[in-house]
């Protein structure tokens, strides 16, 4: 049975979508079975594989308010093999309201997902930044959840709010829930306040937080507007070898590397 890791924090530009995007390529490339779900209204996971969300008939919006098989609505990648993705569109900020006079709102996404969770080794949702109600139901179908804190100022800030959240949903709706752990991004080493809050993170959350720091990266930054993860946009990029042993951890930890 494969495991679902939510990547979630509700502060935006701290690379949930850039994390979400190359973890998934990343573990496809390891040849581990994945699924990238894109539960942002944005859809930039959507795009970032080069899927044109004005183009998607069907996605995850279909799965949790109609009830259509996800199978219907994954979307193979021609670029890495074992790579495919529940892809999202605009309707999903709908989503929110529509949800809330149904029974069990809260497990629409566990529901949808535990129909194809033993396919695959992996399931990577890219949350959106906010802790509304699409959060919730990925952080109640998943069995983990990684959180990119950027190496900036303000970086621990809201960081207290979400794993206050997390215990919440813990408690009332997902015991199983665990914190896969805290990613650095965004870091600058030429910076003393990059460096600053690495060390603060690590300090404070020593055994949460993974060894593989994410950089500041230009080809990062721009394999979204090619449609490819960066481990195809350019391997040798450091951003994307950051990725890989990110995957690497991941594996590690889960007690699957070779």
């Amino acid at each position: 049975m494969g495991k679902i890791i939510a990547i979630a924090n509700q502060k935006g530009g701290v690379g949930k979508t850039t994390s979400a995007i190359n973890l998934a390529a990343s573990l496809a490339v390891l040849e581990k079975k994945t699924l990238l779900v894109d539960a942002d209204p944005q859809a930039n996971s959507t795009s970032g594989l080069g899927i044109n969300p004005k183009e998607v008939e069907t996605g995850l919006y279909e799965c949790m308010i109609d009830g259509v098989d996800p199978k219907d609505a994954i979307i193979t990648n021609d670029q890495i093999k074992f790579l495919d993705i529940l892809p999202s569109h605009i309707d999903l900020v709908g989503a929110e309201v529509e949800m809330v006079s149904l029974s069990g709102r809260e497990e629409k996404m566990r529901e949808a997902l535990q129909k194809i969770k033993n396919e695959y080794d992996f399931i990577i949702i890219d949350c959106s930044p906010s802790l509304g109600l699409i959060t919730i139901n990925a952080l109640t179908a998943a069995d983990s959840v990684i959180i990119p804190v950027q190496c900036e100022y303000f970086a621990l800030e809201g960081l207290g709010k979400l794993l206050n959240t997390i215990k919440i949903i813990q408690t009332r709706l997902n015991p199983r829930l665990e914190i896969e752990g805290i990613l650095l991004t965004l870091y600058d080493s030429r910076t003393s306040l990059g460096n600053q809050v690495v060390e603060e993170v690590r300090t404070h959350f020593s055994k949460m937080t993974f060894q593989t720091i994410i950089p500041r990266n230009v080809k990062l930054s721009e394999s979204p507007s090619f449609g490819l993860p960066a481990i195809i946009h350019d391997a040798e990029s450091k951003g994307a070898i950051s990725y890989l042993n990110l995957a690497h951890e991941v594996l590690d930890k889960n007690g699957l590397s070779k």
